[in-house]
């Protein structure tokens, strides 16, 4: 492979699989950095773009390359760039599959990534590249819907001017998804409780991560339990993460005075659909369906005065969310220990050609846990990946 060129899983057409292909190796612009992949991990709005791009995605073009979550090395850096040199090990969020952007040169799943300086933070000593491959795009969704104005609008961590959270909830249901886990643990460290549900397998990973009151959320009282575990605290906001969690969301807020709800998943999933022979006509009645439950859900929220919006959790790229986040809280946090790199890394197999099976594997389901694919030769992957 010549040095202007590199391998990457490229989506050649919409709905096709990823192959393996060579690709132009991106020079960097004036505010980013070019990072030699090691690690990356597979989120479910992967499969969504591969399987149903023609409809949820209609801006991407390809041939794209596809992912969000890097791990890797600092080769080349931008005339504007001063937190990084070259060498440096990062973790970054790719947004390439966004609106307005390169999918060529600005996705994960290849040998080498452009990321933003701004969306790029360092890897301490101690978290292994697997591990800080998981964390990007969860820690990035869990901070917009925490943090940003027209979501529950909170002090992020470290802000001097915060006045005091002490006693005031944050609701998350779905505390051990992957935005769930660092929905919690950011949170905590920006001062406010946490309620939350989870299965009885996965209850104290999250209650490890500071959540206070932890219910199954399988269970029929999952609501009525939550509202006995605030116990008259003030709400000051959820974050429904799973299909049929904005509902019980707003009987939460409805019966504590929460008023606003963050919603990081569509009230229908999308997975029977991405796996179709054919998107059309069979997907026209799953986006009814959610077309008419996202409706439903809005007239609810109205009528019990709650605030609802859907979380995009690339948008802290464009606000000033993003910049406080990977510049300050999670290079803070990560080194000193009190955010953890959660979930925890599922490695599912050692280079390009794995991380197809690693998207069939993420659609397939896993809980507490974030598919994720090595870069590296398997041999060189058993080594301790410290700076």
């Amino acid at each position: 492979m010549s040095q202007s060129h590199h391998l990457a899983a490229v989506l050649r057409e919409p709905r096709a699989r990823l192959v393996v292909d060579d690709v132009p190796t991106p020079a960097p612009a004036v505010d980013e950095v070019v990072v030699r992949v090691r690690a990356v991990a597979v989120n479910p709005v992967d499969w969504v773009v591969q399987g149903t791009s023609a409809l949820t995605y209609r801006w991407l073009r390809t041939p794209a390359v596809l992912g969000s979550d890097v791990a890797g090395e600092v080769v080349a850096v931008g005339e504007s760039v001063t937190r990084f040199r070259v060498g440096d090990r990062v973790l970054g969020l790719a947004t390439g599959t966004d609106r307005g952007r390169d999918a060529l040169r600005e996705g994960a799943f290849q040998e080498r990534t452009v990321l933003l300086e701004r969306l790029t933070a360092p890897v301490p000593a101690g978290v292994s590249d697997l591990e800080a491959a998981a964390l990007p795009l969860a820690v990035s969704t869990a901070a917009c819907a925490l943090f940003q104005p027209k979501h529950l609008g909170l002090a992020m961590p470290g802000a001097g001017d915060r006045p005091s959270a002490t006693g005031e909830v944050v609701v998350v249901w779905g505390g051990s998804t992957s935005v769930g886990l660092n929905a919690v643990q950011l949170a905590r460290a920006a001062g406010y409780d946490v309620v939350s549900t989870a299965s009885a397998h996965n209850a104290e990973l999250v209650r490890s991560l500071g959540a206070d009151v932890v219910v199954d959320h399988h269970a029929p009282s999952a609501a009525d339990e939550l509202v006995a575990g605030i116990g008259g605290r003030r709400v000051v906001g959820a974050v429904a993460l799973g299909p049929t969690s904005a509902a019980a969301c707003l009987q939460v807020l409805r019966r504590t005075g929460g008023t606003v709800l963050a919603m990081a998943s569509t009230p229908v999933s999308l997975d029977r659909v991405a796996g179709r022979r054919h998107l059309l006509p069979g997907a026209l009645p799953v986006f009814g369906r959610i077309g008419l439950t996202t409706a439903a859900l809005a007239l609810r929220a109205r009528r019990a005065g709650v605030r609802a919006a859907f979380v995009w959790g690339s948008s802290l790229r464009d606000d000033e969310v993003g910049p406080r986040l990977w510049g300050e809280v999670l290079p803070r946090g990560l080194a000193d220990g009190t955010l953890r790199p959660v979930p925890e890394p599922l490695l599912v197999g050692h280079g390009l050609d794995a991380v197809q099976a690693g998207i069939d594997r993420q659609r397939a389901g896993v809980s507490a846990r974030k598919v994720v694919v090595s870069l590296e030769d398997e041999d060189d992957a058993h080594r301790e990946t410290r700076s």
